[in-house]
């Protein structure tokens, strides 16, 4: 099984592409795809391609453990837990930006 991951452009955030053709954050909303949803697989990577809001588009093999997706790899795994770093400037905390929010970039 597999399923297609990427960071968002505007704010770096891991996402997964779900059932309804949304990327989302949540690992466990990713769609599972079959050797036999390659074309679908290909569809979706090229709509997004063509979207310019995610980047560093992945397909990761993983596999269902108790229920759960679980990545084969390492890096993807650590990636799905999180940000490895607080999310703080200065000691004080702050939100990222999502992709819906708005069209543009803070500067």
């Amino acid at each position: 099984m597999e399923i297609l991951t990427g960071n968002e452009l505007i704010s770096g955030a891991t996402v997964y592409l779900d059932g309804a053709g949304n990327w989302v954050e949540d690992l466990q909303a990713a769609r599972l795809f079959s050797k036999e949803d390659k074309a679908e697989q290909d569809g979706a990577l090229a709509a997004t391609k063509a979207s310019g809001r995610i980047i560093s588009l992945e397909i990761e093999e993983v596999e269902q453990v108790e229920g759960r997706i679980v990545p084969k790899r390492l890096r993807e795994r650590i990636r799905a837990a999180g940000p490895t770093a607080p999310l703080s400037l200065n000691g004080q905390a702050f939100d990222r930006q999502h992709l819906g929010e708005d069209g543009h970039v803070s500067i």
